[in-house]
């Protein structure tokens, strides 16, 4: 990523924070509704903590952007939480289609094309290092969901 990127990215994400509720429900909704197939793996989690848990870890990556030594491991542990939850490679596309659409939603003006390809490539940076992270920890399970 690019020092602009990661600036578009904290800054818009100030934006996100008085919001983040409502932006957690809208990603969830969103997820749900293009991926229906990830719905069961929420089954028995509280959405509205889920969406709070959400929102700490984008607050984590946009504010540890500049610091891969911090951040890489950090989500490297995340992908492998998530792989044992049940989450597939696959499922990352998903999840960045949703995000993005909710930042587009909740920045309204503020969802510039520059901005939403800032995220865009902060989310490649973390779906990328996860799906990488989820394959070396368990390949075999990697390779039959995808």
């Amino acid at each position: 990523m690019t020092d602009d990127q990661i600036t578009r990215v904290q800054d818009s994400f100030r934006l996100v924070l008085p919001i983040q509720a409502q932006a957690a429900a809208l990603f969830y909704a969103r997820l749900f509704a293009i991926a229906p197939e990830v719905q069961p793996l929420f089954q028995d989690r509280d959405i509205v903590a889920q969406g709070a848990k959400l929102m700490a870890a984008l607050g984590f990556v946009a504010g540890a952007l500049r610091e891969p030594d911090r951040l890489l491991p950090a989500v490297q542990a995340l992908a492998v939480r998530h792989a044992g939850y049940g989450v597939t490679a696959a499922h990352y596309a998903s999840v960045g289609t949703a995000l993005l659409w909710t930042l587009e939603q909740g920045l309204g003006e503020a969802a510039t094309p520059e901005v939403i390809g800032a995220w865009a490539a902060a989310y490649a940076l973390l779906s990328g290092t996860m799906i990488a992270a989820a394959e070396a920890a368990a390949p075999a399970a990697v390779r039959r969901a995808g």
